[in-house]
């Protein structure tokens, strides 16, 4: 063990830690969820960046002696290669509106550096954590930038995976394309359709999604990087503040911009509700596609049986034979899970408080969640049920030909009134 010191007195630390004292209080003080921070990499990745960047400017004007600034930035490009991800303990849910969270890259990036330089961990009079690796920022605009940067590149996953279901899809409405099949409306008999129509509107449903989520770097491109504790820019100069923001833009190659009204954009998580609705969108569209693969495939005797999803796995420790839609049921779950964190966002989101919002700590975690689970329930519900599932063409047309469907398509010719007696005597037979 080795001590660390901040403000409230001396810690112990392991010695092999790379964080400090304000992280080792943080472990200490939040073990709720018992997840880290290094859970999400891209985080971890974004706050690197947001240090690098200010490393840089505060480096080449001079605010910052250069080597300091170069040995913050090697630190920096370490961390944003993957490096030193186990130093990053902090619980994910932690009070502080995500101050814990920006002291344990601080810390990581202070003593990486001191290594750098060649002195010991903690010789903080030489490089510190507040004074030279958070010089000109606050956790307030250090923290939602990070955050944004993290779900725009977590963004990029999602639309993969989404797209490389819609493809599955619609392979499958172009191999089921000549298999007529009985439509269905309030689960009652509706009229023909083709198995193939219904697959490709799964298909062309995701695709929408995946067009709406190309918004996103437009939604989340406004940053409030430079307004420091509330906006208002303090202990931050003005060269500062112009070229923080397209450093950090050409760093990571997104379109940044400074937000136009710092203390707005300081406590406003409206952009983060807006695309928690998006997500639940998606789940929501996912959760709909999963019912039907699970209601079409019922049977295989007494249901539906329309299609015949792959056997993954014994469905049953009691009943022989038995197979269930283990992937589709995943799926559900998935949205469920996603649909419930869209409710935390809204409640974070709306229990901000004057100039900041202290939750989105709760906001990161149930976003970035959010996109871990979809694209891997996207990618699972493709390679694992729609590339391998198989229509039943037999029983497709037994259900249509013993409904009632044709009829309507009777009424041009015969009136409404002759096609609904005509219908009944159908089912009378």
């Amino acid at each position: 063990m080795r001590q660390d010191k901040d403000s409230l007195g001396s810690i112990n630390i392991p010695d092999h830690a790379l964080w400090g004292a304000q992280t080792q209080r943080a472990v200490e003080n939040f073990r709720a969820s018992g997840i880290p921070i290094s859970h999400f990499p891209s985080l971890i990745r974004a706050l690197a960046q947001v240090k690098r960047a200010a490393a840089a400017v505060n480096g080449s004007q001079r605010r910052l002696d250069p080597a300091l600034a170069r040995a913050i930035m090697q630190a920096a490009d370490e961390v944003i290669g993957g490096t030193h991800v186990a130093h990053f303990p902090v619980d994910v849910l932690q009070g502080g509106a995500g101050t814990s969270s920006n002291m344990n890259m601080n810390e990581v990036l202070a003593n990486r550096a001191l290594e750098i330089l060649g002195h010991p961990r903690g010789a903080y009079h030489v490089l510190h954590p507040n004074d030279h690796v958070n010089l000109c920022q606050s956790t307030n605009d250090v923290y939602p930038t990070a955050i944004r940067l993290a779900l725009m590149a977590e963004t990029v996953g999602l639309q993969t995976a989404l797209t490389g279901l819609a493809e599955a899809f619609a392979a499958k409405g172009t191999e089921f394309a000549g298999i007529e099949k009985l439509g269905r409306t309030q689960l009652q008999d509706a009229v023909p359709m083709t198995l193939g129509q219904e697959f490709n509107a799964f298909a062309n449903t995701l695709r929408e999604d995946v067009e709406r989520l190309d918004e996103i770097p437009r939604l989340f491109a406004e940053v409030n990087l430079g307004g420091t504790a509330i906006g208002t820019g303090l202990l931050a100069p003005e060269s500062y503040r112009a070229a923080v923001v397209p450093e950090l833009a050409r760093l990571t190659g997104l379109p940044l911009t400074p937000a136009q009204d710092l203390i707005e954009s300081s406590w406003d998580t409206g952009a983060f509700v807006l695309f928690s609705g998006l997500l639940k969108r998606t789940a929501t569209k996912l959760s709909k596609i999963a019912n039907d693969l699970r209601l079409l495939s019922s049977g295989p005797r007494g249901g539906l049986g329309e299609i015949s999803l792959p056997a993954m796995q014994p469905g049953s420790s009691i009943m022989p034979g038995k197979v269930n839609p283990v992937i589709p049921e995943m799926v559900n779950q998935i949205a469920f899970q996603v649909l419930g964190a869209d409710l935390t966002v809204t409640m974070a989101a709306e229990a901000g408080q004057l100039q900041l919002n202290a939750f989105e700590p709760v906001i990161a975690y149930n976003l970035l969640t959010a996109l871990t689970l979809l694209p891997r329930g996207a990618t699972a519900l493709a390679q694992l049920c729609v590339d391998g599932l198989t229509a039943n063409p037999e029983t497709c047309r037994a259900h249509l030909d013993r409904s009632t469907a044709r009829v309507t398509a009777m009424v041009p010719e015969i009136g409404y009134a002759r096609a609904a007696e005509l219908a009944k005597e159908l089912l009378l037979r």
